[in-house]
């Protein structure tokens, strides 16, 4: 099968590789899934330059990627959960990186698949798995519910737009950080949106004079901010500062789990969750759409489409 492969840490994307690699095995409880879409995360580049190297092993060469959406083409022994058909997407890390779903096919573990709902294109379907489930498991620690206003910062982003999403399901007010060119954005996913930098905690607290309740950070460096409009007793967590458990907050990591996953495609079926896709990139240009991401200011997910 064609994948992208790298042969050891590198920045350089001129290091990543398309070409024939052995076709992944279904083993007990996975299924093999044909890719039509994988959604492309900082954390595919990060890995790539060995910035997970003191969390993961890495065995070269490396297929990048954890999102997926697409169809099961086989599945091995005691996967009863899906059929060959079945129109499916998952959050696919695996626990080291090696396989991943910038390729033709990923095996994936039964357990970690949900079927894609009908009302998601395979290009929103194939980003939302890692995205998604990173918002909704900080909201779930942030227990976000109708008494809640929860302040999103990089509110505009793949995270933070789903997140704003999934918080006004739930009941919550929601305040959102984004440059002003996505207010607009912002106001349409159900947020008060506030334009971040310098003088961001002063913006805050005219919309929510007593302060806000709940903060989900998804920018990182956000933690001076945090404390200036968190109310006493309030929650916080974040996915890129993890100095937030000196304060009293969570470093928050996505885990695979296809019951999770469920949930948040019964909230696309219902139209209360949708996938902004900034760019599709076909397999040949992997290191255009992660130079993409490096840039920081992409609305909405990059996606592959092998």
């Amino acid at each position: 099968m064609r994948a992208v492969t790298y042969d050891s840490y590198t920045a350089d994307d001129s290091r990543l590789v398309v070409g024939e690699v052995p076709e992944p095995k279904a083993g007990p409880g996975c299924v093999l899934v044909e890719v039509r879409a994988a959604g492309v995360n900082p954390v595919d580049w990060k890995a790539m330059a060995g910035g997970l190297d003191a969390l993961m092993d890495a065995v070269f060469p490396v297929i990048p990627g954890w999102d997926v959406a697409g169809v099961v083409r086989g599945r091995g022994p005691d996967a009863p959960e899906f059929a060959p058909g079945d129109e499916v997407m998952a959050y696919a890390r695996k626990d080291v990186l090696k396989d991943g779903t910038f390729a033709q096919y990923v095996a994936v573990p039964a357990a970690h698949v949900a079927l894609k709902p009908v009302a998601l294109g395979w290009a929103e379907a194939g980003g939302l798995p890692l995205a998604g489930m990173t918002a909704q498991r900080c909201l779930d620690r942030l227990d976000v519910g109708r008494d809640d206003v929860l302040l999103v910062h990089a509110a505009s982003g793949g995270v933070g737009g789903l997140a704003v999403q999934i918080a006004r399901s739930r009941g919550a007010r929601v305040i959102g950080t984004a440059s002003e060119v996505n207010h607009d954005h912002l106001r349409d996913l159900g947020a008060e949106p506030v334009v971040y930098g310098d003088g961001l905690a002063a913006r805050v607290r005219e919309l929510a004079p007593d302060g806000v309740s709940a903060v989900a950070d998804f920018a990182g460096g956000q933690l001076e901010t945090t404390l200036a409009v968190l109310r006493a007793g309030g929650r916080h967590v974040s996915v890129a500062d993890p100095e937030v458990e000196e304060h009293g907050g969570h470093w928050i990591w996505v885990r695979p789990d296809g019951a999770k996953l469920a949930l948040l495609a019964d909230l696309a079926e219902r139209g209360a969750l949708k996938v902004d896709v900034a760019a599709t990139f076909p397999l040949d240009e992997v290191g255009a759409a992660f130079e993409a991401s490096r840039g920081g200011h992409t609305r909405g997910k990059l996606v592959i489409t092998p």
